[in-house]
């Protein structure tokens, strides 16, 4: 490829999740769109379609000069992703871009639990996950909001009503969902927004136990779709105690950095 034609390109990430599937396009090094659309049957499926309404807000055509790197979980089943990249990559190189000071991100997606450190030029120095159990995951929150029989955004602004947070597991999500069902059924019943709160800290637990693992170090940021809930974030600084940043759109990070990655691609093959 010639450098004209490489200087055409422009950089997609694709982050393809079993829940949603976000796409990000860059110009400049700054966001020109993004989109977060539903996981299809396939992830080629759904990384077609998020990249597809991602590019219409610009007026690219989807058969244009893209550089497209794929994440996630479907990150290496779609077909025209020149690259695939680990989702603990991608997450550095968004941090690094949006939250410079940040030097570890707590990533809270819908199936799975990421811790990642970095240093001062956004490269990955130590990492952690947990993906062997639903808890301290959206799947787990939305789990229990069926439970509470009350929608998440409810649940978040209700916690910070409590007086005395439940006892709620936070090392199985099986128990966790018994000793909620407890918790509504007894006479009389636990207030609800104490079992919200209940709720709320055995997922911080959780999600502490892998920070201390890795050693927190600030300053710390928050990501994925369940970084949207305040109520949890609140009770997350309160038991860490720091202060948590968080990126305008949470939900769309690894994508992002798998942008970013794509442009540092095209800057390489540029200078070659």
């Amino acid at each position: 490829m010639t450098m004209p034609e490489m200087s055409r390109l422009l950089p997609v990430g694709i982050d393809i999740g079993s829940v949603t599937t976000k796409a990000v396009v860059l110009e400049g090094g700054d966001i020109r769109s993004s989109c977060v659309v539903m996981s299809s049957d396939t992830a080629e499926q759904s990384a077609r379609e998020a990249v597809e309404k991602a590019l219409s807000q610009t007026g690219i055509p989807f058969d244009g000069n893209l550089y497209t790197v794929a994440t996630g979980a479907g990150g290496k089943s779609v077909s025209f992703a020149r690259q695939n990249k680990a989702i603990t990559t991608c997450l550095a190189r968004a941090s690094n871009l949006l939250l410079p000071s940040v030097r570890m991100l707590i990533d809270m997606g819908a199936e799975s639990l990421t811790v990642i450190k970095m240093n001062n030029r956004g490269k990955l120095t130590d990492w952690g996950n947990h993906d062997k159990c639903a808890s301290g995951t959206g799947m787990f929150l939305q789990q229990m909001a069926g439970l509470m029989q009350m929608p998440i955004e409810e649940m978040a602004i209700l916690s910070f009503q409590a007086k005395s947070p439940a006892d709620v597991s936070s090392t199985c999500a099986v128990f966790a969902e018994s000793e909620v069902i407890s918790h509504i059924h007894r006479m009389p019943p636990t207030p609800k927004e104490d079992i919200v709160a209940g709720i709320y800290l055995a997922m911080v637990h959780r999600i502490l136990t892998l920070c201390k693992r890795l050693g927190i170090e600030p300053d710390v940021a928050v990501s994925g779709g369940v970084a949207l809930n305040s109520g949890l974030v609140s009770i997350l600084e309160e038991e860490a105690g720091i202060k948590t940043l968080q990126p305008a759109n949470p939900h769309i990070m690894a994508a992002l950095g798998a942008a970013v990655y794509a442009a540092e691609m095209i800057e390489k093959e540029q200078t070659v």
